[in-house]
């Protein structure tokens, strides 16, 4: 029997206030999460993190991504194609370069809709790079929120908890109060995913 529940109700409450390097304590909730997942689901743990590997982002990681058995790996991957090729597409015009230049393109998804296109464009075409950054990382974050919404105690919850975590270490490296206060509301999350879906499943 799968032990999601488990896992989440005890993810520890690292404080980024301790004397551990800020780095530390997001690759520290990680080891945590994977120590605890059985081997088929740290398969799909290492698909995801794969997807923050630059080398590895090409038309064949999101062909295989957009295939993949689970529905949190398909659809986020999905989704930050279309935010990498939107976010290229833009810098591209900026810059007076080549229309296409770097996008990533798979056949068969050409008149696939991205929702959040408005929402991305209107993100980046804010002038400060921090703001804009800031923004295409609330949009990830609703967007994970969203992917997990109906999920009960699962794995699906976890990898949204750990593609949070990954937002969190990248801001703790470009701006450490920003990353620690999304880690104050990471915990909150996760205290009550935990709680609200114990209700739901003993209702």
């Amino acid at each position: 029997m799968d032990n999601y529940a488990y896992i989440i109700a005890s993810m520890p409450v690292l404080h980024l206030e301790d004397d551990k390097a800020d780095n530390l304590v997001a690759q520290e909730l990680l080891d945590e999460i994977r120590g605890q997942l059985s081997a088929r689901d740290t398969a799909v743990l290492d698909q995801l993190l794969d997807g923050y590997n630059p080398e590895k982002l090409d038309a064949e990681f999101y062909q295989k991504a957009r295939q993949h058995r689970n529905r949190f790996i398909r659809e986020w991957f999905s989704f930050d194609l279309n935010l990498r090729n939107a976010t290229v597409a833009y810098l591209n015009d900026s810059l007076g370069r080549q229309e296409g230049l770097d996008l990533v393109k798979l056949e068969g998804r050409e008149t696939e809709e991205f929702p959040e296109a408005v929402a991305v464009q209107q993100v980046l075409n804010c002038g400060d790079i921090l703001a804009r950054e800031r923004g295409l990382d609330e949009l990830r974050w609703k967007k994970i929120d969203e992917l997990t919404l109906l999920d009960s105690l699962d794995l699906e919850v976890i990898l949204g908890f750990v593609a949070k975590l990954k937002i969190i270490d990248r801001w703790l490296q470009l701006d450490p109060d920003s990353g620690r206060a999304l880690f104050r509301r990471l915990v909150d999350d996760i205290r009550s995913t935990y709680d609200n879906k114990k209700q739901i499943l003993t209702i």
